[in-house]
């Protein structure tokens, strides 16, 4: 093994629903992870159903297909999108890319665990920057960037926090970071901000061959266990990606799903509208139990419990209901919960209230 490798911590995922709760079952309530329990469109289950008979071919190495329909919703050229294996594929295929060994990576903290992971297998040296009020902090990340970093990693809207920065401030922070800096911006949950001065990161990275956009199908369009994502990039950007990428990296059922979510966009407003009753149904109920939370521009709400959410977390895991505990991301006190289909929010809400009676954990 490169000794490398010992350095690396192993990537920490929500808790596996696979882990009974202690009483031989499996939790009845997922939302741990930041899935779609709505599911995904009919369109992309008929046309994964028709692709299932071209399972003895290769897959089409460029995802030719999903790649004109993509390109023709984001109006970018062909040529600037990336396909890989879902986010992770692509994070690691940026770092390998754009990291020499030895530069340093900036990264916002607490932020997705993969980056540091990235960093560290390529060769490269992690450098965190905490949040500023639970936000990523645009202006210290340009502060600290030096000769040795080669690449910075911003999640936005940031996981695990849900905080979101503007059009403006990306454009101000990509006026300072020079061109031997690569940037990775992480767009999982792109789909699910409401905010209008959310970025158009789409139409900037054109002019900015030093960085890329990363979105995904495993979110908002319910494909996560397909794996699929991509990145949007200046074509000659794209075309580095593209040396070290795996041919072929993508399934045929993956980019037949795919393709045939971008065309249900009646699916996806479900989802949409969903995700923003729900939200606001999860806020209303914390603040009738006077705990402080953080607004979100994803698929799920961060909540302070005032004490450690640890017993909590396991309290409720007894219940049935699987969240993710705060202590994950160094923030004991807190819960981050999935956005879920209502009659499983009121249920997490409901165990939730229970748990904080003072004859609760």
């Amino acid at each position: 093994m490169r000794k490398q490798l010992q350095g690396i911590p192993a990537f920490l995922p929500a808790k596996p629903a696979s882990e009974a709760n202690g009483q031989g079952r499996l939790p009845d309530v997922r939302l741990a992870a930041n899935e779609n329990t709505l599911g995904f469109s009919p369109l992309a289950a008929a046309a994964i159903q028709a692709a299932v008979s071209r399972l003895y071919l290769y897959p089409d190495s460029q995802a030719s297909s999903l790649r004109s329909k993509l390109a023709a919703k984001l109006r970018v050229d062909p040529g600037q999108l990336v396909f890989g294996n879902g986010s992770f594929e692509l994070l690691s295929l940026a770092a390998y890319t754009f990291l020499a060994p030895g530069e340093e990576a900036l990264l916002p903290s607490p932020s997705f665990g993969w980056y540091r992971v990235a960093t560290l297998a390529a060769g490269g040296i992690p450098v965190t920057v905490p949040l500023r009020n639970h936000a990523v902090d645009l202006d210290e990340i340009a502060r600290r960037i030096s000769p040795t970093t080669g690449l910075v990693w911003l999640c936005n809207p940031n996981n695990p926090t849900g905080s979101y920065f503007t059009d403006s401030e990306l454009r101000l922070f990509l006026d300072r970071v020079p061109p031997h800096v690569f940037v990775v911006l992480d767009e999982a949950y792109r789909e699910f901000a409401e905010q209008e001065d959310f970025p158009d990161t789409a139409a900037l990275v054109e002019r900015c061959p030093n960085a890329a956009v990363l979105r995904t199908f495993s979110k908002a369009y319910g494909l996560a266990g397909l794996r699929i994502g991509y990145a949007i990039a200046a074509a000659d950007t794209a075309a580095a990606l593209n040396r070290l990428r795996l041919p072929p990296n993508l399934g045929i059922l993956a980019e037949a799903g795919a393709a045939a979510s971008l065309e249900d966009e009646a699916f996806l407003q479900s989802v949409l509208d969903n995700n923003r009753i729900e939200k606001q149904r999860y806020y209303e109920t914390f603040q009738l139990l006077g705990l402080s939370y953080l607004p979100s521009e994803t698929n799920f709400v961060m909540v302070d419990l005032g004490r450690d959410s640890g017993p909590v977390f396991e309290w409720l895991l007894q219940e049935g209901i699987l969240v993710r505990p705060g202590r994950d991301f160094d923030m004991p006190t807190w819960l981050r919960i999935t956005i879920g289909r209502p009659e499983e929010n009121r249920a997490v809400l409901a165990k939730l209230e229970k748990a904080l009676q003072p004859s609760a954990p």
